[in-house]
């Protein structure tokens, strides 16, 4: 990364390559072949899966036009784009590598990335990528009965899935609240995360691992440190998710395994199982004129175009990763 590198968004890249070194440390001497949370899904899926995203960024990043003829070109079955990416060969060293040409080609791009649903900042795709990585991570994690230290990586988690606020009601449905709630989470090193009026009726509190697990549906909410207060926000914990797409069946309570029932697509149920994060974006904010208010998708959004691979979450006309709420409401 040379020095021109936005700080931001060096210090996003820094966190993303961390979090692919941890990833990569559990599934180096693990059986590829053995199955996750994620139905039909081994921890080869997994990894496949997340390069297959990478080299799709990678794409957007170094031809953006042949990037829009292959979005193009799959858009009637996203589906199938994303199950077959999940079973395209890769070796440790080959996904290794490919982590380290996006992080490269990130850390030069200027302008908007095209993607599935609506272009992204590079800081944006950066931290939809780390969303992804982080949950696919837990589905490998819990397969293999691994118990991982939180860091505060998870900040970037979690400011997704509060930018997805809107979205997330959109998603299912629902009407968006007027009002969204104060959000204040224990960071691991005990710090304070807040995002939101700090005077809001509405609010969210908790463990930040605890809300991560909730909006990347890696865990049932029942499960979970995380209390709602005010009517909005006590709406918004059931439906929380900071990925675009169908929110999927979640996990069932009472443990980290399988999701909860069996209604639905096989699609949108491996979607809230697997990892709900699309294709390297965030839902909302798939583009980046989400994550603001996260007041519904832009475009197909993840995952449908992209929610699996790490679409992140949408929000509103402004970069919806944008760092603005970081700094004010950062940790205190």
């Amino acid at each position: 990364m040379s020095g021109t590198v936005d700080p931001v968004l060096g210090a996003v890249l820094r966190d993303l390559a961390a979090e692919g070194r941890e990833l990569e440390g559990l599934v180096a001497e693990a059986d590829w072949a053995a199955p996750t949370p994620a139905p039909g899904w081994t921890i080869g899926h997994q990894v496949r899966h997340l390069h297959w995203t990478d080299r799709a960024v990678l794409l957007a990043l170094l031809d953006p036009d042949q990037f829009r003829a292959m979005a193009a070109a799959v858009a009637s079955d996203v589906t199938g784009a994303v199950e077959r990416g999940a079973c395209t060969p890769v070796t440790l060293e080959g996904w290794r590598d490919g982590r380290r040409r996006l992080s490269s080609a990130l850390a030069g791009a200027r302008g908007r990335v095209p993607w599935f649903g609506p272009p992204m900042s590079p800081t944006t795709m950066a931290t939809a990528r780390v969303m992804e990585t982080w949950a696919h991570g837990q589905d490998v994690a819990d397969a293999l009965g691994v118990v991982r230290t939180p860091t505060a990586r998870l900040r970037h988690v979690a400011h997704i899935g509060v930018r997805a606020f809107g979205f997330a009601f959109t998603a299912n449905g629902l009407p968006v609240p007027p009002v969204s709630p104060r959000v204040e989470l224990v960071a691991p090193d005990g710090g304070l995360w807040t995002w939101g009026d700090e005077g809001a009726e509405d609010r969210i509190t908790g463990r930040a691992l605890d809300f991560c697990l909730l909006v990347t549906r890696r865990r049932h909410p029942a499960d979970l440190a995380v209390r709602a207060t005010g009517t909005a926000a006590s709406a918004w914990l059931p439906i929380a998710q900071a990925f675009a797409g169908p929110p999927g069946a979640g996990r069932a309570p009472g443990g980290n395994g399988v999701i909860s029932g069996e209604t639905g697509s096989r699609w949108s149920r491996d979607r809230g199982a697997r990892n709900g994060p699309g294709f390297g974006g965030t839902p909302g904010i798939g583009g980046d004129r989400g994550a603001r208010n996260g007041r519904g998708p832009h475009g197909s959004g993840d995952r449908d175009p992209g929610a699996h691979d790490g679409l992140s979450a949408p929000g509103s006309r402004a970069d919806p990763v944008d760092r603005t709420d970081r700094a004010g409401g950062g940790h205190r």
